[in-house]
């Protein structure tokens, strides 16, 4: 069963603030994926999200060359780029499943790229730029 959310943000400080809304209904174990196109804020709103577990949004950057970051807040949050993983067996080779089973939070950029390893009950986001900077972002619960 799935239930749908949708938002629109007119600036990054918007959807800083939508993805707070998010992260105050998650708990340790959750997957979160993260749908868009380069530049549409997925990186952004990772920061909002952490900074609702006590993780300086300073401290928060897109994770494209080393693949996974992990940040220690009140939940841990284990923040991945796919982008440029080039097989879902390199993403098992990486340990990719261990830490969507740790007890912490997976925030996953581009999960598109490892789609068979990701699990049923998740939460997808959908960020889409409509304009300069208007986004949409869709939220849709799975469970």
């Amino acid at each position: 069963m799935a239930r749908t959310e949708h938002f629109i943000s007119h600036s990054p400080e918007d959807t800083f603030e939508i993805a707070r809304k998010v992260a105050v209904r998650c708990s340790a174990g959750e997957i979160i994926c993260l749908y868009g196109t380069l530049g549409a804020g997925k990186t952004h709103f990772v920061k909002g999200f952490a900074s609702c577990f006590g993780i300086s949004p300073d401290d928060v950057y897109s994770p494209t060359f080393v693949l996974i970051q992990e940040y220690q807040g009140r939940i841990p949050i284990y923040h991945f780029d796919a982008y440029r993983i080039e097989s879902e067996q390199e993403a098992h080779q990486i340990g990719t499943e261990d830490y969507l089973y740790a007890n912490g939070i997976s925030i996953i950029e581009w999960p598109e790229r490892i789609e068979s390893l990701l699990p049923d009950q998740r939460i997808n986001i959908t960020i889409k730029a409509t304009g300069e900077q208007q986004r949409n972002i869709s939220v849709v619960y799975i469970d």
